[in-house]
C-alpha cells in the first residue's frame, strides 16, 4: 500500500534527484528536476497530513527493522505541519530561483547550486520525519554541509568567510548533539526517541541524563540559532544567492526549532536544572531577550538582507518564548509562530531579491524613490514587515495574540508587555525602510517604473497573499498548531 511508504518517499525522491543533478549540470534540466522533486514533495507532504487527521500517525520501519534495533521514521500532526512548510517553501523557492539565480551565480555552476539546493531539502525532510535522535544527527549534517556550499555561490567573496564561519559553528554544534546523544546511548542502549522517553524517566537521578540535556539543547541552540549562539547567521543571510537566503530563512532554522521542541518536551523528562530557575525558565528568559534586543540591533544596519537576518534572530526568540511558557498554549504559539515566520519572511527575502534584480544593490540606499518605481515589490516588504510587527489582518497578528495569550494565561503581565515592546522595536526597523522607499523623494529625478520579472513577484506574492489569509482566517494554522502541541505535551484534545 503506497500509503504506508508515503514518509519514506519523502526521503528518497530528493535523495535519488540530487545525484541525478550532480552528473547532468545542465542549469535548465538541473532546475526542472529540482522542480519535479518541489511538485511530488509538495503533493506527498499534503498527503501525509491527511493521511494523518484520518488514521493517527505514521510509523515507518526501514528495511522491516523495526525499532529500536532499526532506523524509524515516525510522523504525527507536529512534524507533519513541518514537513508541509519545508516542501511548500522549497517549492516556491525553487519556481522563483532561475530569474534570480541567473544575474548572482555563473551558468557553469547554477548545476552545482540545484544539486546542494535538493540536498539541503532531503537533509531537511529528515531531520522532520526521523523517529531517532543518531538519524536527526545524520540528516542534520546533511543539510548542514549542502548549506555552507549554497551560501558559498553568493556574489561578494565575504560568503566563503560567512560559508566558513557558518561551517565552523555547526561543526560546533553537531558535535555538541553528538557528545549529548552518546551519553543518552551509553546510559540507555536504545537511540530511538519513543524508547528514550519511555526509560529516561527512570533515570532521571543520573548526572549523565542532565549533562546529555545541556549538550543536546546547547548543539540544537546554535542551529536554530538562539541567541547568544546566533553568529554564523547575519553573514549567512547577508551574502548568500537572495534565493538560497529567502529559502534557507523559511527553512533551515525552522527544522532546527522543531527538534528542539520535540527532544525538550517528549523525550527528556521536565527538567534538569535544580535551585532557583528551570530548564524552561532559561529559555523563556533568553527568549523574549533575544526578542527585544536582536530587533533593536536590526534598527542599525543598513542592508536590508542583514537587517531581516537580525530580526529572523528575534522572531527565533518569540518561538523561544512559547516553548519556555511550558505550556499547551504556549507551545502551539511557538507552533504558529514557526509556521507563520516562514511566509512572512520568505516573503520579504523574496521580496529584496526583486529589488536586487533591478537595482543591484541590497542596501537601504536601493530604497530611495522604491516605492514609485516598484510598488509591487515594496509592497510585498510592507506587508511583511507589517506582519513581523503583529498588525491586525497578518499573520504576525496572529502569532503576537497566541503569544500574548499564553502569557497572560499564567498571569505574566511583565512578558506580556516585553512581547509588546518588542512588537515596537519592530515597528521602528519596519519604518525606517517605509520612509526611505515612500518618502524620501527627489523632485530633480524623473521616476521610471521598473518591477522586476514576474517569475520573481509571483512565488513572492502566493506568499503575501497566504500572509493576509492566515491573517484573516487562522482556523488552518491555528487548528494544526493547537494539535501540535497536544501531540508534543501528551495532551489529550
Amino acid at each position: 500500500m503506497l500509503s504506508l511508504h508515503l514518509s519514506a518517499l519523502q526521503v528518497v525522491i530528493p535523495l535519488l534527484a540530487a545525484p541525478l543533478c550532480a552528473i547532468i549540470r545542465i542549469p535548465g534540466v538541473t532546475w526542472l528536476i529540482a522542480l519535479a522533486v518541489g511538485i511530488a514533495s509538495s503533493i506527498n507532504s499534503i498527503a501525509i497530513l491527511l493521511h494523518i487527521n484520518r488514521f493517527g500517525e505514521i510509523v515507518y520501519s526501514l528495511g522491516g527493522w523495526a525499532a529500536p534495533f532499526g532506523i524509524e521514521y515516525r510522523i504525527d500532526s507536529a512534524n507533519a505541519l513541518i514537513l508541509l512548510i519545508i516542501s511548500f517553501i522549497y517549492l516556491l523557492g525553487i519556481i522563483y530561483a532561475p530569474a534570480s539565480i541567473k544575474t548572482e551565480v555563473p551558468e557553469k555552476s547554477q548545476g552545482w547550486l540545484y544539486t546542494a539546493w535538493i540536498l539541503c531539502f532531503t537533509g531537511l525532510s529528515g531531520i522532520t520525519i526521523s523517529g531517532d535522535v543518531f538519524n536527526v544527527f545524520v540528516f542534520l549534517e546533511v543539510s548542514s554541509l549542502s548549506t555552507y556550499i549554497l551560501i558559498s555561490f553568493g556574489q561578494d567573496k565575504r560568503c566563503l568567510t560567512a560559508a566558513f564561519r557558518y561551517l565552523v559553528m555547526g561543526t560546533i554544534a553537531a558535535t555538541f548533539y553528538l557528545v549529548g546523544i552518546g551519553f543518552l546511548y551509553s546510559l540507555t542502549g536504545t537511540l530511538n526517541m519513543a524508547d528514550l522517553a519511555q526509560r529516561l524517566p527512570d533515570l532521571i537521578s543520573q548526572n549523565t541524563v542532565a549533562v546529555a540535556f545541556g549538550f543536546v539543547i546547547v548543539g540544537l541552540a546554535i542551529k536554530m540559532a538562539l541567541f547568544p549562539f546566533h553568529a554564523w547567521l547575519p553573514n549567512a543571510y547577508a551574502y548568500a544567492p537572495n534565493a538560497v537566503t529567502a529559502f534557507l530563512a523559511g527553512t533551515a532554522t525552522k527544522a532546527a526549532v522543531y527538534v528542539f521542541i520535540r527532544l525538550t518536551f517528549e523525550v527528556f523528562p521536565e527538567d534538569y536544572f535544580s535551585g532557583f530557575t528551570s530548564s524552561h525558565h532559561i529559555i523563556l528568559a533568553v527568549g523574549i531577550f533575544s526578542a527585544v534586543i536582536t530587533s533593536a540591533i536590526a534598527i542599525f544596519q543598513d542592508d536590508l538582507k542583514r537587517l531581516f537576518a537580525w530580526s529572523s534572530i528575534g522572531q527565533i526568540g518569540y518561538i523561544a518564548v512559547g516553548v519556555g511558557l511550558a505550556s499547551t498554549a504556549g507551545v502551539a504559539a511557538s507552533f504558529l509562530h514557526l509556521f507563520n515566520h516562514s511566509i512572512m519572511k520568505t516573503a520579504i527575502f523574496m521580496a529584496i531579491g526583486g529589488l536586487f534584480f533591478v537595482t543591484g544593490s541590497t542596501t537601504t540606499a536601493a530604497l530611495k524613490n522604491a516605492g514609485r518605481r516598484m510598488p509591487w515589490t515594496m509592497a510585498a516588504i510592507l506587508i511583511g514587515g507589517l506582519s513581523l510587527i503583529g498588525v491586525p489582518f497578518t499573520t504576525g497578528f496572529i502569532s503576537k495574540w497566541y503569544l500574548v495569550s499564553a502569557s497572560l494565561e499564567q498571569n505574566f503581565w511583565w512578558l506580556a508587555g516585553l512581547i509588546l515592546l518588542g512588537s515596537l522595536v519592530t515597528a521602528a526597523y519596519v519604518w525606517k525602510i517605509v520612509e526611505i522607499a515612500y518618502f524620501r523623494k527627489d523632485p530633480n529625478v524623473k521616476v521610471v517604473r521598473q518591477e522586476a520579472p514576474l517569475s520573481l513577484l509571483i512565488p513572492t506574492w502566493i506568499l503575501v497573499v497566504a500572509n493576509i489569509y492566515f491573517g484573516v482566517d487562522a482556523r488552518f494554522s491555528g487548528s494544526m498548531a493547537t494539535q501540535a502541541a497536544n501531540t508534543i505535551l501528551g495532551v489529550s484534545p
